[in-house]
């Protein structure tokens, strides 16, 4: 199996709920599962397919879960030991977060159901994978069509540029120099 970003899918969900706490919000289930499920995506595109956790999604009534993360937070958070992720990971997340935390579960869970990659899934019946492949079709396009629910961003709109001092002491946003205008790791 190719590497992954983070060794646990269950470090992913933990600063999540952490970030959402922060924020002072409660992390719903349904709303979890629909960042996690972004979060993967926008990764793989964002990182020539490289998964950020080593997590399989499925499509369900309700939208896209992953059934093992599912089935330990049923029943309300257990402690489980995390192990913090490496700097690139965190900045990413962030970007998911800024982006997609402020929507509400039931927003997340139209526009991810109505989305060519869980579609295709939920056709073939009921607990069917959504592969990694067609969520980098879907959302490694500039900008992916509106479907019901909402326009979906491209990566350039999810992910927010690093943030450094330049020489005279001011702040500076900077993304990875890539001369053949290909995926940035920003």
């Amino acid at each position: 199996m190719p590497q992954t970003a983070v060794p646990s899918t269950f470090d992913v969900v933990i600063w999540l709920m952490d970030r959402a706490l922060n924020d002072g919000e409660y992390l719903q289930p349904a709303k979890l599962h629909r960042l996690l499920y972004l979060s993967q995506a926008y990764f793989a595109v964002a990182y020539a397919g490289t998964k950020l956790m080593p997590a399989t999604f499925v499509a369900e009534e309700n939208g896209p879960v992953e059934p093992d993360v599912w089935r330990v937070y049923a029943s309300g958070r257990p402690y489980i030991e995390s192990v913090p992720p490496a700097e690139r990971v965190e900045h990413f997340l962030d970007s998911i977060w800024r982006r997609f935390g402020s929507h509400s579960a039931d927003y997340l869970g139209n526009l991810v159901s109505a989305q060519p990659p869980f579609l295709e899934a939920f056709a073939q019946g009921p607990r069917s994978e959504i592969t990694l492949s067609a969520m980098v079709k879907f959302y490694g396009r500039p900008r992916s069509p509106s479907v019901r629910g909402g326009s979906v961003p491209g990566v350039q709109d999810v992910l927010r540029p690093r943030t450094m001092v330049s020489a005279s002491g001011q702040a500076v946003s900077v993304r990875r120099w890539n001369p053949r205008g290909g995926k940035s790791d920003s």
